[in-house]
C-alpha cells in the first residue's frame, strides 16, 4: 500500500469542475448524518414513552420514522467517505454537532402531544437540511443528489404524518408494509435488510 501522497480522485475532480465545493458538501453530509443518527436515538426514547391506548397507535408511526432515520444515516456514510470525508472519531462530538437537544423527553415524558411536536420539529429541520444538499448538488453531483432527494422524500412523508396526528390534516399516509420499509432510501442503505 502506497502511503504519503494524495491520490488523484477523478470522482472528486469532476465535482469540483462542476462547481461543487467538496469540503462544504462533506461538512453538510456529516452534519446531516449526525442529525439522522441522533434523531434515531431520540425517537427511540420518544416512542418508548408513548403510553396508554393513545400511545399504542402513535408508536407505529414513530417507529416507521425512527427506522427510516437510521436508513438516512446509513445512506450518506458511503458517500461521505467517497468524497474523502469521514465521521468524527468521538461519538459525543458527533451527536453534539446535530443540534438535536430539543428532542429530549418533554417535562411530562408521556405527554403524547409534546412528543408529536418534537417529532414534527425534527422532521421539519431534516427537510431544510436535505433540501440544502439537493440545492448544492442539483445538476452538478448526481450521486449525492440522488441520495439527498430520496431522503428528502421520506422526510416530507414523515412531516405529513406528524401534521396529521397533531392537526387532523389528512396526509394520505398509508402504513408501511413493515417497519423500516423505507420506500425511497432502501437502495442506499443495507442496514435494515
Amino acid at each position: 500500500m502506497v502511503m504519503g501522497r494524495d491520490p488523484n480522485v477523478v470522482g472528486i475532480e469532476v465535482l469540483k469542475k462542476n462547481g461543487i465545493d467538496v469540503d462544504k458538501l462533506i461538512k453538510e453530509l456529516v452534519t446531516n448524518a449526525s442529525v439522522e443518527f441522533t434523531a434515531y436515538y431520540y425517537f427511540t426514547l420518544l416512542r418508548a414513552n408513548c403510553t396508554g391506548m393513545e400511545g399504542e397507535g402513535i408508536k407505529g408511526v414513530i417507529e416507521d420514522a425512527r427506522l427510516e432515520d437510521l436508513s438516512h444515516f446509513e445512506s450518506c456514510i458511503e458517500r461521505i467517505y467517497q468524497l474523502g470525508g469521514s465521521l468524527p472519531k468521538d461519538a459525543t462530538d458527533f451527536i453534539k454537532m446535530s443540534g438535536c437537544e430539543f428532542l429530549q423527553l418533554p417535562p411530562n415524558p408521556t405527554d403524547i402531544k409534546a412528543i408529536l411536536e418534537k417529532c414534527l420539529k425534527a422532521e421539519q429541520g431534516a427537510i431544510v437540511n436535505w433540501d440544502r444538499v439537493c440545492q448544492m448538488t442539483s445538476g452538478k453531483d448526481p450521486v449525492t443528489f440522488d441520495i439527498a432527494k430520496d431522503i428528502l422524500a421520506e422526510e416530507i412523508e414523515h412531516e405529513s404524518w406528524f401534521l396529521e396526528l397533531l392537526y387532523a390534516r389528512p396526509s394520505g399516509h398509508m402504513r408501511r408494509k413493515y417497519s423500516g420499509e423505507r420506500p425511497h432510501t432502501q437502495k442506499h442503505s443495507r442496514a435494515l435488510g
